[in-house]
């Protein structure tokens, strides 16, 4: 049986938020996400508290590069670790300028407040994790799954009956409703929906969401964010198509998923957490770009 730690990173001091995790197996710990640089000594103190230490970290699994998933990763290279994530993936970790550049246009003069630095990664330390592909550490087996949709770099990864979905599977905080992190350029209606469908075919016992920890009723969970993947996308088309200008649909999105935030019986704090980690502007540039490419043919 393996051991699984949820280590909360406490992203902008708030708690639930971005979450990494640790896998106990015969051979150590392996690491599955590192959250952003700028949680990089909250990650560091809970290993420690774990009984391990950085360079105790030989193989961190990344579900996509984004930087609140992957952000710290060349920290743990930097102290020897291999770097597991999907092929497309692997130039933008081994050259991050590019991807540091277009997130800089999306978070300006935020980007290092929000995400800190990114120092590349050396090739012979990254590892393309294909899909279907397995990897064997003693008596831990993780297998690959591609899940595109919310990244068309975007693996999740399954070990036994557990599968750590990254942000195909939703956010979901605390008791809160499961919401689809929909951030540019690479979201795909068609292609998340089959990624869901794919995860239940494995019927997984359990789920492990980077927003945040572990569902036990993967079911009601990845129906739960179809349901919602579709509406907000149907909420996004209307105002496409009526040419409404951003800061105002930002506005009316905020205000269209607030009443369901309400519904669960969220305060405005446990709602500030959901911007935290899924912020409707966000959402509504990526849901916009879709539409965009689907009206020009290109999706």
């Amino acid at each position: 049986m393996n051991i699984i730690e949820t280590i909360d990173l406490n992203f902008l001091q708030e708690k639930h938020s971005i979450g990494a995790f640790l896998v106990r197996t015969s051979l150590g710990p392996i690491l599955i996400e590192t959250g952003p640089m700028t949680t990089f000594q909250n990650l560091e103190t809970s290993i420690n508290e774990l009984g391990y230490t950085i360079k105790d970290i030989k193989h961190v699994f990344l579900t996509h590069i984004h930087f609140d998933h992957a952000g710290a990763a060349w920290k743990f290279a930097e102290n020897g670790a291999c770097i597991y994530v999907h092929p497309i993936g692997i130039p933008h970790l081994q050259n991050p300028e590019k991807l540091w550049n277009s997130a800089k246009q999306i978070y300006q003069d935020k980007m290092e407040y929000l995400w800190g630095e990114m120092k590349p990664i050396p090739e012979n330390q990254l590892i393309a994790a294909n899909d279907s592909d397995e990897y064997t550490f003693g008596n831990t087996v993780i297998k690959v799954h591609y899940t595109p949709g919310h990244a068309i770099h975007h693996n999740s990864y399954q070990i036994d009956d557990v599968i750590f979905t990254g942000d195909v599977a939703g956010v979901q905080i605390d008791n809160g409703p499961v919401v689809p992190p929909c951030p540019p350029p690479d979201i795909n209606i068609e292609l998340w929906k089959e990624s869901i469908s794919k995860l239940k075919k494995l019927k997984p016992q359990k789920l492990y969401l980077t927003h945040f920890d572990c569902k036990e009723n993967p079911d009601q969970t990845l129906n739960e964010l179809e349901k919602t993947l579709d509406l907000w996308a149907n909420f996004i088309k209307l105002h496409f198509e009526n040419r409404t200008n951003v800061d105002e649909i930002v506005t009316n999105f905020m205000e269209f998923t607030s009443q369901n935030f309400k519904n669960y019986g969220l305060t405005e704090g446990e709602i500030q957490t959901y911007e935290y980690a899924n912020p409707s502007w966000m959402s509504v540039n990526g849901l916009l770009r879709y539409w965009k490419l689907k009206n020009e043919g290109r999706l």
